[in-house]
């Protein structure tokens, strides 16, 4: 302890702080107290000191690092506090407490390390990223950038589960050792090295503060495959693990902890998706198309309640008498941010979340009741027919027999009327369910028709036992046909397609199957598929899809070519 003047000059101090401080007690009598332990080091406790001195604060306490004379440095707690006002004076009292910052530094060390590697872990690591996009780190100096390479390990699990955690841990601390390398040597005439750190399991990070370019965060990136393809001699086993790394590089205004993580974990599982052992950079194209598609998916099975799909009809028209014999029934979804929506963009998030069964069954009830009211209206007309497309997850994953059965009553549409299109890839090799189901659905009277035949398994020997009565030949077939005598400058394709299409036609004509065939889109080809027998057409020939008031203005045309055109 010392007693301190007004002035701030010491008056006496005891032995404790004079052995504390490495001088004589009476030689520090005279000296100035602020400089005997720091209290000028900022500009916020030495005007807390002066305040104490003048009695304007009731105390002052903060700690210190002093240098000792001996060259040990040491942590001390200072204490101003005043003394009676008659003795116009303070008390400082000097504690030394590098024993318990020792302690506390200790304590943060395994706080913020992970014990089996010894690399930072996730809080140490969020703590410098948080540091580094603060705008006072990247204003004043440095590129104003900053990169990440965020990686996990492939294969890992398979040795964690067979080899036991002990190796799986061996491993780790290998590979971290192989990282902390590609970091130091990364940094080598840089001003900074890479933050390596363990993120959990077996994710890792690399934090590149003032980074220069993709460029540097590439050529790390491939350092970092490089080292870990190399195998691993673990516990007398030779191990061999890739890694599949997420790469993000970008300014750092702007950007949050948050922000960038999202990034780099949506690249690092683009780098899995593509193969794995590979780097992939962030692309921000990509990334609003999988924003895209997550908003799509979350917003799918409501869009159902609120009315927000709609159908649209292509006609299917006879080639003999180019007249409408049945439509197929097209969705559409009215997204209220992304606008009108085709198939392509939402059917497949459907199969994938199980939506497909409550939206199919939304279309089949819709389509049979528009053919009916069809059918109504036109009492004098034949009745057409209504084609509507049928996912394998809706065989799957409901009762589609009896789904059928009640909308047909409810509706009162005749079975034959409605056509079940499924695809050739899910009907070829059919077994068990969906076998019995597509036997329900055509002893019931539906007619199935297998949809884009010939890009599939084309397994014609199975083909004759399936309860099949349409093929509707995809539209690659039907391209082929699209030339123009009169022009002798087309270029004309291969004779052979042809004699393909014309054989299939034939095929199926022998097993009792009638053929459609789609994308139709010049007379030319009309012309050629009725010429080898072919029994329907669908295609912009005819018509685009429509709505239903513009199918009724067709029943009754003698030519649906002429009728609709393209409207």
């Amino acid at each position: 302890m010392a007693v301190v003047d007004r002035e701030g000059m010491v008056v006496s101090a005891n032995d404790s702080l004079g052995a504390l401080l490495g001088t004589a007690p009476d030689e520090l009598a005279g000296a100035v107290a602020a400089d005997l332990v720091d209290l000028t080091a900022d500009a916020r406790t030495w005007h807390a000191y002066r305040e104490v001195l003048r009695g304007r604060q009731s105390r002052l306490r903060c700690a210190r690092r002093l240098k000792h004379p001996d060259g040990h440095s040491l942590w001390v707690q200072v204490t101003v506090a005043p003394l009676p006002a008659e003795d116009r004076a303070v008390l400082l009292s000097v504690a030394d407490i590098s024993s318990r910052r020792e302690l506390q530094a200790r304590l943060r060390h395994l706080q913020m390390h992970d014990p089996v590697t010894r690399l930072p872990n996730r809080t140490l690591f969020f703590e410098r990223l948080s540091a580094a996009l603060e705008a006072e780190s990247y204003e004043q100096s440095g590129t104003g950038r900053i990169g990440l390479c965020y990686l996990d390990l492939d294969g890992f699990k398979a040795i964690n589960d067979t080899l036991g955690h002990r190796v799986g841990d061996r491993l780790l601390a290998a590979v971290a050792e192989r990282l902390t390398r590609c970091a130091d040597e990364a940094g080598q005439a840089r001003p900074s090295i890479p933050l390596v750190a363990r993120l959990g399991g077996d994710e890792f990070a690399l934090l590149v503060e003032d980074s220069t370019g993709t460029e540097q965060l590439a050529e790390l990136a491939e350092s970092v495959l490089e080292a870990i393809q190399d195998p691993f001699d673990i516990s007398g086993q030779r191990l061999s693990v890739s890694a599949s790394i997420g790469v993000v590089e970008r300014h750092a205004a702007g950007t949050t902890p948050t922000a960038l993580m999202q990034a780099a974990d949506t690249t690092l599982y683009w780098a899995k998706a593509d193969g794995k052992s590979r780097w992939t950079l962030f692309d921000p194209e990509r990334n609003a198309h999988r924003m895209t598609r997550q908003a799509l998916a979350s917003t799918l099975r409501p869009a159902i309640d609120r009315g927000e799909f709609r159908l649209e009809y292509q006609p299917l028209v006879g080639m003999e008498d180019d007249r409408l014999h049945g439509v197929e029934a097209l969705i559409r979804w009215n997204h209220p941010q992304f606008g009108v929506l085709t198939p392509n963009r939402f059917i497949g998030l459907a199969e994938e979340d199980g939506s497909i069964v409550p939206l199919g069954r939304w279309v089949l009830r819709t389509a049979c009741r528009q053919a009916r009211r069809w059918q109504l209206d036109h009492p004098d007309e034949p009745p057409i027919f209504v084609s509507v497309n049928v996912a394998v997850r809706q065989v799957w994953d409901s009762d589609l027999v009896a789904d059928v059965a009640e909308i047909l009553a409810e509706t009162g549409l005749a079975p034959h009327l409605l056509q079940l299109e499924l695809t050739e890839s899910a009907v070829m090799g059919s077994a068990g369910r969906p076998l019995q189901t597509l036997k329900a659905l055509s002893d019931m009277g539906v007619r199935i028709a297998i949809d884009d035949f010939g890009t599939g398994y084309s397994n014609l020997a199975y083909l004759s036992r399936l309860p099949v009565s349409v093929l509707k030949l995809d539209g690659t077939f039907v391209r082929g046909f699209q030339y123009d005598d009169r022009d002798s400058t087309a270029t004309r394709p291969n004779p052979a397609d042809e004699v393909v299409v014309e054989a299939m036609i034939q095929l199926a004509h022998r097993l009792g199957l009638t053929v459609t065939a789609e994308c139709v889109e010049t007379s030319d080809q009309a012309t050629r598929l009725r010429r080898i027998g072919c029994d329907t057409g669908q295609g912009w020939l005819y018509s685009r899809p429509v709505p239903p008031d513009r199918i009724s203005e067709l029943l009754g045309t003698p030519g649906v070519q002429a009728g609709v055109g393209n409207p």
